[in-house]
């Protein structure tokens, strides 16, 4: 992880130390960017990054990501869901949807980010991840450098939910250092649990200088207080082995109406807005909507962030 972290600091800082054309090359892309996002750094908007991650697959992950992003777009947000599972991407088939780019070609210079963005018929964008493109650090330098530049251009967004692929992956370690708020996903079984505090061990490690706004949420809870049972103890394991704070976000019932639209690949919150899961799903968009993004947040700071400027 350290050979690529130094390898895009020193990419980043070639391009800002460059002498030839660099600050040309800036203002390229600035100029590039829409008029939206020039009115956005006028009024002070940021684009509030949001990563969900899960330390082991199956507990809900991409479930949480899309229906967070249409309860966020219930609140008049406009929202965009990345795909960041470079391996075994899914967003698309939990909404039926068969899109015909994804990341692959934007980092392969192919496509841009604006030409793959596919809207929704549920009022949220999507960007398709990038299926058997395993590692970012497999890029060269020119493909980073464009995968910046096109990054940037998603900034006219008020939500970017960024759907990781589960466990440990460099992958999914710089993109939870890089948002706003990183949303970690586990259930009430013991090995969800163990996979979910393992995830949340390795952050403290790595980055353990950061605020990283972690934020914790129960899937499949029976009850409240088995929700609560589960989040306390994480909570208190997390700061007292690990000085690390993590906030309860809240919890999900289990819902038989949630593997209904899995099976029919709608969200769930498009089968049964007032279903139990529906309205979990509301409270946690609501809550996290009231909250404010960290003073160095923001769409700018993610990419800082991510690409270790």
């Amino acid at each position: 992880m350290e050979d690529q972290a130094e390898k895009l600091r020193e990419m980043v800082r070639r391009k800002n130390t460059s002498s030839s054309g660099g600050a040309a090359a800036d203002a390229k892309v600035r100029d590039s960017l829409p008029e939206k996002n020039s009115r956005n750094q006028k009024e002070g908007k940021n684009t509030r990054i949001i990563t969900v991650t899960s330390g082991k697959g199956g507990v809900g992950k991409t479930n949480l990501s899309v229906n967070m992003a249409l309860a966020f777009a219930r609140l008049g947000k406009k929202v965009v869901v990345m795909d960041a599972d470079l391996g075994l991407a899914n967003v698309n088939v939990m909404l039926n949807m068969i899109p015909k780019y994804n990341l692959y070609h934007v980092i392969k210079k192919q496509k841009t980010i604006r030409e793959i963005l596919v809207e929704t018929e549920y009022g949220i964008s999507i960007v398709a991840g990038a299926s058997g493109f395993s590692q970012i650090a497999n890029m060269n330098e020119e493909e980073r450098q464009n995968f910046i530049n096109e990054l940037d251009t998603l900034s006219n967004a008020d939500i970017i939910i960024i759907d990781t692929s589960a466990g440990v992956s460099s992958n999914v370690l710089d993109f939870i250092a890089a948002a706003d708020d990183a949303v970690i996903i586990t259930t009430p079984e013991p090995t969800a649990i163990t996979d979910a505090y393992g995830i949340i061990k390795i952050i403290a490690t790595e980055y353990d200088t950061l605020n990283m706004g972690l934020k914790l949420v129960v899937n499949r809870a029976k009850s409240v207080a088995e929700a609560k049972k589960v989040a306390d103890r994480m909570i208190n394991i997390a700061g007292q082995f690990l000085n690390l704070k993590v906030d309860y976000l809240g919890f999900i019932y289990d819902d038989s109406v949630v593997s209904q639209a899995v099976l029919q690949q709608k969200p769930f919150m498009v089968i049964d807005p007032k279903c139990k899961a529906s309205v979990c799903v509301q409270h946690l968009v609501e809550r996290m909507d009231k909250s404010k993004i960290k003073e160095a947040g923001g769409f700018g700071a993610m990419l800082k962030k991510f690409f270790g400027g």
